[in-house]
């Protein structure tokens, strides 16, 4: 059966169709550019969003103290070893937040990793409170003769549960910034969160209509994991049975439904986050990878003869 996206799997992936479009896998290569956050350096707060430690996700080679061509270098070699393939590269601005400084800074970072021969494009992930019609100007310029994503952490539709997790930011503002990046033209992604503090799963579920009903074309999906080093680490500490954290079969099954009512069009960069065990708190999904859960995913969508806006309803 070939679905609404003209592929026989019941999702929209976004890694099937751009092997289509640019003939191979697009794989992301991360960098630490250097930049701070404003939720950190007291701008809008101090401390991070409670989930946040970079340290868990960010690879080895990305040094700020290095040259982002040496970290793409050092990037792509450790890419093309571990895949045995060689693919089409995307320069990840991935630490902290990648708009947070002046236009000219940006512009020179950006333009540096594009310099490499073996980058096509840029995903720069950032925040929906830290871009402006100044930084739109200089990613739609980019884009004319380039791939440009840009990646807001969205994390939750809800004011409170975002002022929960100490955030920093409104859902308007969100809707806001997508809404500027869709009018450009851009490659918009998304990153939500499930299972934050509050949260239940009927308010979960019901997220999936609001997204769908923005201009987005990408979205990265994350269950929340107590991360040493956060202070949801530190809350988790002194009173774990305020958190209710997604089983594997149980977030299989949330992630499904929810699946159900996204609409068609949005594609699926991932469906739930990965940091390596020694950063893992909450100890859950220990030694299972994300290729794994992904199949398991997909399995459990075949069983139940589902697929992604089985469910979804348009205005």
């Amino acid at each position: 059966m070939s679905y609404y996206w003209g592929s026989d799997r019941r999702f929209n992936s976004w890694a099937t169709y751009a092997r289509k479009k640019y003939g191979s896998r697009l794989q992301k290569v991360s960098l630490n550019a250097g930049f701070s956050c404003p939720n950190r350096d007291g701008t809008i707060g101090y401390g991070g969003c409670d989930y946040c430690n970079n340290e868990s996700f960010n690879p080895s080679y990305c040094d700020p103290e290095k040259p982002l061509s040496e970290q793409l270098d050092k990037g792509i070699a450790f890419l093309k070893k571990r895949y045995k393939k060689a693919f089409k590269f995307i320069a990840y601005f991935q630490a902290y937040t990648n708009t947070y400084g002046p236009v000219e800074l940006l512009e020179r970072k950006y333009r540096e990793a594009l310099a490499h021969k073996d980058i096509i494009g840029i995903s720069i992930g950032t925040r929906p409170d830290c871009v402006n019609e100044q930084i739109f100007d200089l990613l739609e310029k980019i884009s004319k003769t380039n791939f440009v994503s840009i990646e807001l952490g969205l994390e939750s539709c809800y004011d409170e549960t975002l002022e929960h997790i100490n955030r920093g930011h409104t859902f308007d503002q969100t809707k806001k910034a997508i809404q500027q990046a869709a009018d450009r033209g851009l490659h918009v992604s998304v990153h939500m969160i499930f299972g934050l503090p509050g949260d239940t799963g009927q308010k979960m579920l019901d997220q999936a209509k609001i997204i769908s009903d923005l201009p987005i074309n990408s979205i990265k999906f994350h269950q929340l994991q107590v991360v040493t080093g956060t202070k949801i680490a530190d809350k988790y500490i002194s009173d774990p049975q305020q958190f209710n954290l997604f089983g594997l079969e149980e977030y299989i099954d949330f992630i499904t439904a929810f699946t159900e009512r996204l609409a068609p069009w949005i594609f699926i960069e991932r469906f739930c986050g990965e940091i390596s065990p020694e950063y893992n708190l909450g100890k859950r999904w220990q030694n299972v990878r994300y290729d794994q859960v992904l199949n398991m995913i997909e399995k459990n969508m075949e069983i139940k003869n589902t697929w992604q806006g089985k469910y979804f309803k348009s205005k």
